[in-house]
């Protein structure tokens, strides 16, 4: 059976949460797109920027922003935790990419320890 694509499952702990906002993730997308040469199309977030203070998020496994950057052959997603200091993070491309320079790039732009790394050939 022929791979259809593959997918990139990172976790990390520990992470600098001070990159966990809208200017730094759209930065981290920027970049990865450059590194794992794919080509960038919409962003959007989900987080509670402009949402009143008594609604937002205050749970340590719900604070958090997430993006998704549709890319042209699929999408990256990332999930934050601010007050855990963690990212989850998908990378799913019917194009092939260099997963270990996927991983060492977010490794280093969080400034985080891999907890989990995942790679899943998509049939």
């Amino acid at each position: 059976m022929k791979n259809y694509g593959m997918e990139l499952i990172l976790d990390l702990h520990k992470c600098d949460a001070g990159k966990f906002n809208r200017k730094d993730l759209r930065k981290y997308c920027k970049s990865l797109c450059v590194k794992i040469d794919m080509t960038p199309c919409k962003l959007v977030f989900w987080d509670d920027v402009g949402v009143p203070i008594s609604e937002r998020q205050t749970s340590p496994h719900t604070k958090g922003t997430s993006a998704v950057q549709f890319i042209l052959t699929s999408n990256i997603t990332i999930h934050t935790l601010d007050l855990l200091g963690n990212v989850y993070i998908n990378i799913f491309s019917c194009k092939k990419f260099d997963s270990e320079k996927a991983t060492k790039f977010t490794t280093e732009f969080f400034n985080g320890k891999v907890v989990n790394c995942m790679e899943i050939k998509r049939r």
